[in-house]
């Protein structure tokens, strides 16, 4: 039995999913069109790993379909300067085609599972570094970033990642509001960063983001 030609199934996630949606950015179709998604992923999910849904990942945690990552990354306007924080990071997809464009990567991931296999995963890319840690508290150790991406939906973005990203600095990340998901990005401007959802969109809920409860009176 021949091994399925994934070449067909990323041409198609490109001009159904993603040309259809907006996304245009040369270099981000290109590296699309050439990463095998289906190495980022379970292997029993091989053969879905470019249909516009989550896919499970070990341990409990989801990955994103291919046009909330797509929408992310042609949001984030990636250049060769750019030393770019990836929170959430999975398997290491993401950080794969960001390792294409930015001056430097890091990834960081809390599950050691997902730790091991993305850092199998993206071992040629030297500009890439894996760390283990808490998503909440970022890495800032490789600090600061002129961009970060939140590789999922969160509900309130945590000062300790916000104080990582430089002034002037970019960051997008998914926003889980009212049972509804969607992209957003900011710009960081006098220590503060403001978050504008610019389009609805299936993205994974990141667990450890909620918002804090308010106290009422």
């Amino acid at each position: 039995m021949s091994a399925p030609d994934f070449s067909i199934n990323r041409k198609a996630m490109i001009d159904s999913q993603l040309r259809t949606s907006g996304v245009m950015e040369g270099w981000l179709i290109a590296q699309m069109g050439a990463v095998s998604r289906e190495a980022f992923v379970p292997a029993a999910a091989a053969d879905v790993a470019y249909n516009d849904r989550q896919i499970s990942l070990p341990g409990g945690r989801i990955m994103n379909p291919p046009l909330a990552t797509a929408l992310m990354l042609q949001q984030a306007n990636v250049t060769a300067s750019d030393n770019v924080m990836l929170i959430g990071g999975g398997l290491g997809y993401s950080a794969k085609l960001l390792a294409s464009r930015a001056k430097h990567v890091v990834m960081v991931e809390e599950q050691a599972g997902l730790v091991a296999a993305a850092t199998k995963n993206l071992a040629a890319d030297a500009n890439v570094t894996v760390e283990q840690g808490p998503l909440q508290g970022g890495s800032a150790g490789h600090g600061p970033y002129s961009v970060i991406i939140i590789d999922g939906a969160i509900a309130a973005l945590p000062a300790a990642i916000s104080d990582q990203l430089m002034d002037g600095g970019r960051i997008v990340t998914g926003l889980a509001q009212e049972g509804v998901t969607r992209i957003a990005a900011g710009i960081k401007h006098d220590g503060k960063v403001a978050l504008r959802p610019f389009v609805d969109c299936s993205v994974c809920i990141l667990a450890g983001f909620e918002r804090a409860a308010e106290f009422v009176f």
